[in-house]
């Protein structure tokens, strides 16, 4: 799940790795729909409401496991699973290209795409995608232009730093470990934010009715964390 476009800037693709494991053994629709960072248990679908013939986007889509579940399962008119990553998008094809064109893959960065639809999706979710990595001062202005008035926006991420630090008290990232496509180290950027501060931040984005919960991980382990989930509607 990324959101920086490698294609345009030349930049290595540092989302090349991400789930290619998981996509030469599971290749089928997910049975499910979670939010938590362990990605078991939780809440699930319910978040967004009935989707039902609506446009939606999923930002950061990955592999579009979530954007599958969703067409497959909850009928919406069509899901666009939109990430900046080469190789994300063509596995997302790869995998659920058979959904088309109902669950559309898009190759693009999420902030530029939005900027470039005004007010097309009645939903935009996000599970610990572009949320977390692309500056959420432009991201969230450009959900809030792409989303039809009163369109929800939903997202999860990180409630605190996965090594135990807390989150950030004002828009800063983090520089996080990532690997290029020929397995050099190297950083990408994070947004790890307390929940004031996405609060305020959306606030000044035009949106309303504004939640945010924290879930704690369901038990110990490397995938301990807990997960803030984001609620919140464009005004109207």
């Amino acid at each position: 799940m990324t959101t920086t476009s490698t294609a345009q800037s030349g930049a290595p693709d540092l989302w090349h790795h991400y789930g290619r494991a998981r996509a030469d053994t599971d290749r089928g629709v997910p049975g499910a729909f979670h939010w938590v960072w362990a990605q078991a248990g939780g809440p699930g679908v319910e978040v967004l409401g009935d989707v039902t013939g609506l446009v939606v986007a999923d930002l950061g889509a990955g592999a579009a496991r979530h954007a599958a579940y969703l067409v497959a399962r909850h009928a919406p008119a069509r899901v666009d699973a939109i990430d900046a990553s080469p190789a994300q998008h063509t596995m997302a094809r790869d995998l659920y290209g058979h959904l088309a064109p109902c669950l559309r893959t898009v190759h693009a960065d999420a902030t530029a795409h939005l900027n470039a639809h005004p007010a097309e999706y009645d939903v935009i979710y996000s599970v610990f995608g572009s949320l977390d990595f692309a500056d959420p001062r432009r991201l969230l202005l450009a959900a809030a232009h792409a989303l039809r008035p009163g369109g929800l926006l939903a997202a999860s991420t990180l409630g605190h730093y996965l090594g135990g630090a807390p989150a950030e008290p004002d828009v800063q990232h983090a520089d996080i470990p990532a690997r290029t496509p020929d397995g050099a180290t190297t950083t990408m950027r994070r947004w790890v934010l307390q929940e004031t501060v996405w609060t305020k931040l959306l606030d000044e984005s035009g949106f309303t009715k504004i939640s945010i919960d924290r879930l704690p991980p369901a038990g110990p382990g490397a995938r301990a964390a807990d997960t803030l989930l984001v609620r919140a509607y464009r005004q109207s």
